[in-house]
């Protein structure tokens, strides 16, 4: 399964790794209620030291889990508020490394982990953030809890979820968290991943949005 007990997503020159990791979550993310203002910008980033809050001081709205869906093979990704859709091609861990497909629009589903729509376990589909456009999660942290999320299934099912979380992490301190991020274990979600924080060079960051199945 997922790495065994968690995986930890490093990245490199713009591609996500994954690699084993058992740590316990050392609660020094950031969790974002609400969009921040781009996704290559500053104002929502984590600081290590607590959570950010809704710009309007209110408690976000509770994302309730609708219970299992039924199970299938992602074909197509749907995020309405972002104006995005985007195909999704099966990938594979190869030599302990997870990386989406090559062509940014396209997202990837880690077929050896949880289908979406499973009663257990998280579905991690992951893609490409390209620094100045043309990625197809280039805005995944803009999410706010509460968004749309629809997967169609290869069987023309669509799933459809709410955001419960969306969080940046730096890489050192998913790396941490990963056990409980991409745990295997507990009610099904579905994950999506992304690269953020571009320096010039390089990611310092993920986005990581994590969603329930809708009433």
């Amino acid at each position: 399964m997922f790495l065994a007990a968690g995986a930890a997503l490093l990245l490199i020159g713009g591609y996500q790794q994954i690699r084993g990791n058992t740590s316990a979550d050392d609660g020094r993310s950031q969790t974002s209620t609400g969009p921040s203002s781009g996704s290559n910008s500053s104002a929502a980033r984590p600081t290590e030291t607590g959570s950010a809050r809704p710009s309007n001081g209110s408690k976000p709205p509770e994302v309730k889990s609708a219970g299992p869906l039924r199970p299938g093979d992602p074909a197509r990704v749907s995020v309405p508020s972002l104006g995005v859709t985007a195909r999704v091609l099966r990938i594979r861990a190869s030599n302990r490394a997870l990386i989406p497909p090559s062509n940014p629009r396209m997202l990837g589903w880690w077929s050896d982990g949880a289908r979406p729509g499973a009663a257990k376990g998280a579905a991690v589909i992951t893609g490409h953030t390209v620094h100045d456009g043309g990625g197809a999660f280039d805005h995944l942290g803009e999410l706010a809890v509460g968004d749309t999320v629809t997967v169609t299934t290869t069987r023309n099912r669509t799933l459809r979820y709410r955001v419960a979380s969306v969080t940046v992490y730096r890489k050192k301190t998913l790396a941490r968290q990963a056990a409980r991020v991409f745990s295997q274990s507990g009610p099904g979600r579905l994950v999506l991943v992304t690269c953020e924080d571009w320096d010039g060079t390089g990611y310092l960051s993920n986005s990581v949005v994590i969603a329930k199945p809708a009433r």
